[in-house]
């Protein structure tokens, strides 16, 4: 978007007066300060952008301005302008964002979002942003993004809107929290006096009181009536008999003052006035081009003196627009008298918009030109950078708005349709598209038709169709296909074409990552990489990083995976600022360290994470973090709070291309399990169709060896003997499945789950052979967690093995450690039922200013939990309240 637009669109324009027309809403806009909005919405023509430009002035507040159009419905864009709107006021806020609103794969716009409000609350000044015309925003993921920001907004921002409808926000319940100040179109109306003084002294005529109250009670007040009516009288002789001649509603007056107006111009100002009303915006040299007249910046000057309804949109009165009322009634008697010159005049403006490289604008006023081929030569041309810049949902308005018949003869475009419609989700339609370009690669068809711009994108035509079946059929969970395309891909793309050999090479990585495959996956993920690397794409780098370090975890191989992650980070700390996967190395080894029983260092690099996030939007996967930290506060022995974040964790999942081989509903009914809530397991077990008798895939293992812990739950709850014969039958085939497959972390887990369930039916013998294999695979990657989780059972059968002779140093360490997981020290608390280290950690914020939310975000759990913690510390300490809780455990010396 050139640095004009920009402008234009941050331009706070000036009041039309130096006299406050109406102090009462001024006095109100002020008021309204205290709470989180400021709506105005009110038909065209109340004065809303002018009403709100006069309150700019007299408040003392900073304040940044954001004129809206139709272009700002697709998110990426609109969350472009609003985050430059901001840097108005400071210019660094928002930075991370920015950048990370072009990355690929995008990331979570609640991430984005929160990392904005972040940056918001570290300013040390209140300030206000303006949203103008909001009422052209239809999409909804611009409201909810709107609505986030409104939920969470800090109290250093104050928002104000000026909309012609009410807005899809959540104004009623802002308005039951006392945090919205409305005006509307009864407010706007100006009284009698007002009327008066914009007549009288705005207008500058000479109106008598009865011919003032005549037109304000015809108008009713309506500020665009008014104004037109102050033009058609300054032509008017029987100024008196005019003004009792004209009657009707808002619409018909703006029909018949307008036409009254126009009537008395020059035919050359008629012209230009007519001509010109298919710009939304206008500056002399357009209006030149468009009009074929020579004087527009003169014309644009005299219009704005003589309140032509022309509204200056710079400092320098260089770019205009006319008040949309205004333009609305032109343009309909454009149609009326000029209808053969309106495709003539877009042409123009097309053309001119062109040369100026402002593409977007060229591309509107060729498509309302119905000039379908410029539009087609000019949106193929710009998509590449519309791409890199993520805005899919304007691009695929080009796109749907070209015929048919057209795009058929346009390979290229085809290919950036089908990928357009991939990267927004949809897979419907996309096949099509890749037919339509498919097409020309035949060597017998006639070429003749064939219209092709961008010729290098033609030259890898076959690649990116092959690269797109891939894309659909990993999708679609075909895994043959993907293979199938992917490797057709490679056969097409030349070896410096990175990017493409890539992104086959990251296909055939899932599609082996899919069948188990987990070496091949691993070595296709390294070349993908070295790809991404050598094109500079290095947040996608840090992506294959992820995936690499998840390969090696599920073949057992910890310690790599753990340098895979390190050597992330080193790469993604080598810029300024970090690159957006910095935050997701932390997390992943924030895993690692779990697993090491290195709690403190876990929950470190998730706090880390967390700070980078702020910066930065990030991490990619925001589940991931939740998930990370449900694994900590489970090590805790916090099992509600990591039922609360495995909760958020599923809210924000996000599925992507990779297999989900760890689903988040399977990880809470481990919890469930835990916690002895076997008839919810039991529920899950039963919806998700999962039997002993199932053939094994790897896909589903992670569920198989969780339905294996529900039959052990049941044997050890109810002495159930079928439960016990399924999973004597089912361990050892889940077992036979991950060697096959070198997944070494899963037979590790499935060892230790069949010495269990030896040991739970008194065959010690057969428990001890096993575990020592499980031990024997562990130790040298530091695995701690996954026997120290078993609990009691487990301690009972580390013991026999140190008695046994069997790996006694590592058994004696895992001893070790399970004896401070199982007797958590209680300090000196001097309390019949001692308090959990999570309440302590609860008791401990007690003492701050922090209010409930406040503890839930501190503590990364929701509302409800903090209060079930803060209860059972009042019960546990005989209070009734924080302060007598903080009191009591200081005589306690628990603080």
């Amino acid at each position: 978007m050139p640095t004009s637009v920009l402008a234009t669109k941050l331009y706070i324009p000036p009041p039309r007066t130096k006299v406050v027309l109406r102090p009462r809403l001024v006095d109100r806009l002020t008021e309204g300060l205290q709470g989180k909005l400021t709506l105005i919405s009110a038909p065209a023509g109340f004065g809303k952008t002018t009403l709100v430009s006069e309150w700019i002035e007299v408040n003392d507040r900073p304040t940044a301005w954001l004129s809206l159009d139709e272009g700002d419905n697709d998110l990426t864009r609109f969350l472009t302008y609003f985050v430059a709107a901001l840097q108005t006021i400071a210019p660094s806020i928002g930075d991370g964002i920015l950048g990370a609103l072009q990355a690929s794969p995008p990331a979570p716009t609640e991430a984005l979002l929160t990392a904005l409000l972040n940056d918001i609350t570290t300013l040390p000044i209140q300030f206000v942003l303006v949203l103008d015309d909001y009422h052209v925003i239809e999409t909804a993921s611009v409201n909810h993004a709107l609505t986030f920001l409104l939920e969470h907004l800090p109290p250093q921002m104050h928002l104000v809107i000026t909309t012609r409808d009410d807005p899809q926000l959540p104004v009623t319940r802002l308005r039951a929290r006392g945090q919205l100040t409305e005006l509307r179109a009864t407010d706007l109306r100006f009284t009698p006096s007002e009327a008066a003084e914009f007549l009288n002294h705005v207008m500058r005529l000479s109106l008598s009181g009865a011919d003032i109250t005549t037109l304000e009670t015809r108008t009713e007040g309506w500020i665009a009536g008014l104004q037109l009516a102050a033009l058609s009288v300054q032509g008017h002789r029987d100024v008196a008999e005019f003004i009792r001649a004209f009657a009707g509603d808002n619409r018909y007056i703006v029909d018949y003052l307008v036409d009254e107006v126009l009537r008395r111009q020059p035919a050359t100002v008629r012209t230009f006035l007519l001509q010109t009303a298919i710009l939304n915006r206008m500056n002399g040299s357009l209006c030149d081009a468009v009009t074929g007249q020579q004087d527009g910046s003169a014309r644009l000057e005299a219009l704005e003196r003589g309140n032509y309804f022309v509204i200056r949109l710079d400092d320098k009165r260089h770019w205009y627009r006319y008040h949309s009322l205004f333009a609305d009634v032109l343009y309909a008697h454009l149609l009326v008298e000029q209808p053969d010159q309106v495709a003539v005049l877009h042409g123009r403006a097309s053309a001119w918009y062109e040369q100026h490289d402002s593409t977007a604008d060229a591309i509107h006023h060729a498509l309302a030109a119905k000039d379908f081929t410029r539009a087609a030569r000019l949106i193929e041309l710009s998509i590449p950078a519309m791409r890199r810049g993520r805005q899919e949902v304007t691009m695929l308005g080009w796109l749907q708005a070209l015929p048919a018949e057209l795009l058929r003869n346009w390979p290229v475009l085809n290919i950036h349709y089908a990928g357009t419609l991939l990267l927004g989700g949809k897979t419907e339609g996309v096949e099509a598209r890749l037919l339509d370009a498919e097409r020309w690669l035949d060597a017998t068809a006639d070429t003749g038709d064939m219209v092709v711009v961008d010729e290098a994108e033609f030259q890898s035509l076959a690649s990116s169709i092959a690269m797109y079946r891939a894309a659909i059929a990993l999708t679609l969970g075909d895994v043959e296909s993907t293979l199938k395309y992917a490797h057709q891909l490679l056969a097409h793309v030349p070896d410096d074409d990175h990017l493409r050999r890539g992104a086959a090479s990251g296909f055939l990585g899932l599609a082996y990552w899919r069948y188990g495959e987990l070496e091949a996956a691993h070595e296709a993920y390294i070349e993908c990489m070295a790809h991404l690397q050598k094109v500079g794409f290095l947040s996608d780098v840090l992506g294959c990083s992820i995936t690499l370090a998840d390969l090696r975890i599920e073949q057992g191989r910890l310690r790599e995976a753990m340098s895979t992650f390190e050597r992330g980070l080193q790469l993604a700390t080598q810029t300024v600022p970090v690159l957006r996967g910095a935050a997701d190395m932390h997390v992943g080894m924030s895993a690692l360290y779990r697993e090491r029983n290195e709690l403190a260092s876990a929950a470190q690099h998730l706090l880390r994470s967390k700070e980078l996030g702020e910066f930065n939007g990030l991490p990619q996967n925001q589940y991931r973090w939740c998930v990370a930290m449900a694994r900590v506060r489970e090590a805790e022995g916090d099992l509600d709070a990591a039922l609360d974040l495995l909760h958020e964790a599923e809210r924000l999942y996000m599925s992507d291309f990779s297999p989900n081989v760890h689903p988040i509903p399977a990880l809470r009914v481990r919890l469930w399990i835990a916690q002895g809530k076997l008839g919810d397991a039991l529920a899950w077990a039963r919806e998700q169709h999962l039997s002993v008798e199932d053939d094994l895939t790897y896909l589903r293992e992670y569920e198989h060896i969780t339905l294996a812990r529900l039959l052990m739950a049941r044997y050890k709850r109810d002495h159930d003997d079928h439960a016990a014969l399924d999973l004597m039958g089912f361990l050892p085939r889940l077992l036979q499945a991950a060697e096959t497959g070198g997944r070494m972390n899963s037979v590790i887990e499935l060892l230790v789950l069949l010495a269990l369930a030896y040991h739970m039916q008194g065959d010690l013998a057969a428990a001890l052979v096993p575990l020592e294999r499980a031990l024997t695979l562990a130790e040298p990657e530091g695995y701690v967690r996954l026997f120290v989780d078993e609990g009691q059972p487990m301690s009972a059968l580390l013991e026999k093995a140190v008695k046994h002779g069997i790996n006694p140093t590592y058994a004696r360490q895992l001893l070790s450690t399970s004896g401070k997981a199982e007797d958590k020290p209680a300090g000196k608390q001097a309390l019949i039922d001692p308090l959990s280290e999570r309440e302590m950690e609860v008791l401990r914020l007690l003492g701050t200013d922090l209010d409930g939310p406040d503890l839930a975000r501190e503590l990364t759990v929701s509302l409800n939990t903090v209060r079930t913690h803060i209860k059972n510390i009042y019960t546990k300490l005989g209070v009734n309240n924080r302060r007598a809780a903080v009191r009591r455990a200081e005589e306690l010396d628990l603080l």
